[in-house]
Parts: C-alpha cells; sequence; structure tokens
C-alpha cells in the first residue's frame, strides 16, 4: 500500500509539472473581426483565425504554440483581467477599420486600463499592426503608447510583386529572438517609434524598428510592425532561403520564455 501511495504521487506530481507548461494563448477575436461571404454564400468570418488553414488563417502559428503544449483559445469580448483571466499570452492582430467591418471595435481607455493591468501581473502581450492602410493605428496606438510604442504611418520593406521578394527581406541571423531562422519575409510593415525603456528587437536593413520589446510590471509586451506569421507567409510558399516557418517557432518559444512560471 505504501509503494501504491507513492506511485500515485509520483504521476500525480508528473501531471501537475504538465499542467504547469500548458500556456493558455488567447487571439483576440475582439478588435479584429473582419467577415466575407464564404463559399456557400453566407456571411463568415476570415483573416488571422487559428483553425483557418488558407493563406490569410494563422493555423501555421497556432501549430507552432502546440508543438510547446500551449492551448489556444479566442477572445470574442473586450479583454478585461476578467476576461484574460488564465491566459499567458494575449494577441492582438490588425484591428479593424471601417473599410473591413461595419461597425469595428475601436480600443479605448478602458481596454487599455485592462489590458495593462492584466501585463503588470504577468501577462505576455503581442501586437501585430499592419501598414496604415491596412490596420486602425490611432486607437491602437493608444494602446502601445501605454509601453512606450507607437506605430508609425509609413511604409516598410514595400515589395513591387511577386518577382521582388528580397525587398521583405530582413536578416535575423545571431538575433537572440530567432534561434534557428536566420532570414525572414516582412512585407509592407509600419516602423515603430520607442520612448522610455523601450527596445530595437528586429530592424530592417534601412534600420527602422519593426520589432520592439519592453518588460511592464512583471509582463511582457512586444510590438511587430505586420502580421506576418499568417499562412500565406510560413506555409512554404516562400523562394528557398526566407525561413519564416522556422521563426513562427522561435517567436513562440521566446514567447513562451517570458511566461511567469
Amino acid at each position: 500500500m505504501k509503494h501504491w501511495i507513492v506511485v500515485v504521487s509520483f504521476f500525480s506530481l508528473l501531471g501537475l509539472c504538465g499542467s504547469a507548461n500548458a500556456q493558455k494563448v488567447t487571439l483576440d477575436y475582439y478588435f479584429n473581426h473582419e467577415v466575407h461571404k464564404g463559399a456557400s454564400g453566407n456571411t463568415e468570418r476570415f483573416h488571422y483565425l487559428w483553425d483557418e488553414k488558407g493563406n490569410s488563417g494563422f493555423s501555421v502559428f497556432g501549430d507552432a504554440f502546440k508543438k510547446t503544449r500551449a492551448t489556444l483559445d479566442t477572445l470574442g469580448a473586450p479583454p478585461t483581467t476578467a476576461n484574460l483571466k488564465g491566459t499567458a499570452i494575449y494577441i492582438i492582430v490588425d484591428p479593424d477599420t471601417k473599410k473591413e467591418s461595419p461597425n469595428p471595435n475601436y480600443i479605448n481607455r478602458d481596454d487599455i486600463n485592462e489590458i495593462a493591468a492584466w501585463v503588470k501581473k504577468g501577462g505576455v502581450l503581442l501586437m501585430m499592426a499592419n501598414d496604415s492602410a491596412n490596420v486602425e493605428l490611432p486607437h491602437f496606438n493608444n494602446l502601445a503608447g501605454k509601453f512606450g510604442m507607437h506605430f508609425n504611418d509609413d511604409l516598410q520593406n514595400h515589395v513591387t510583386d511577386d518577382n521582388h521578394f528580397e525587398e521583405g527581406a530582413v536578416v535575423t541571423a545571431g538575433n537572440p529572438m530567432f534561434k534557428t531562422a536566420s532570414k525572414i519575409f516582412m512585407k509592407d510593415v509600419c516602423s515603430i517609434s520607442l520612448t522610455g525603456p523601450t527596445g530595437a528587437a528586429l530592424k530592417n536593413s534601412g534600420g527602422a524598428v519593426i520589432i520592439a520589446t519592453t518588460k511592464y510590471g512583471k509582463g511582457t509586451v512586444v510590438a511587430v510592425g505586420d502580421p506576418w506569421l499568417y499562412n500565406e507567409y510560413t506555409n512554404g510558399r516562400l523562394p528557398a532561403g526566407f525561413e519564416n516557418d522556422k521563426a513562427a517557432n522561435d517567436i513562440v518559444a521566446w514567447l513562451i520564455k517570458q511566461v511567469k512560471k
């Protein structure tokens, strides 16, 4: 009986360790809520969805998280501290403009205060913008500004067409955020201005900051000038030499590492 108790206790401990390593990653479905008519003719959600297998989806990015034993979730409601309870990493991608949604949910002061309070307690926030023609920057910048970041109304790494992929090339070799990817593709991104202790995590060949990071309380905030990890650029269609698929795993590993145990 004593041996049985020891064995049960051992496996219970393993279970607890496994649970501690399973981080919940929540993707915003509230500020980004794009819809279109699907193949059936019905209105349906699309763009940056975990289960979206097409080029505009995040299924490859989501799979990179699942490889770390993280669980994927979504939040289609305002990001209150109550709604974010249990979330280790919260991702906001490309908030809607009126061109993308007839009634977009703009990031307001209450949202900013709630998100900041959650980060301060140890949350990891990933903000992914876009060029200004395709993202609602003014309200997104109110949130970014809380952490010393500002998405600029500019266009970096402009790529003329598919015959000019090198125009979107960014060298990542030796960058601590990218352990395996040496060169990535980031097309038509906005740069990021920094204030305070916020640091530049990645610059393009022209010296513009395109990824920034900062600590806020016990938490971490990351800003990227583009939602560049969607399937179109991680599913193998890029020319040889570009390693966005590896970069997805690198970014995920870096984010998981920031989560407070």
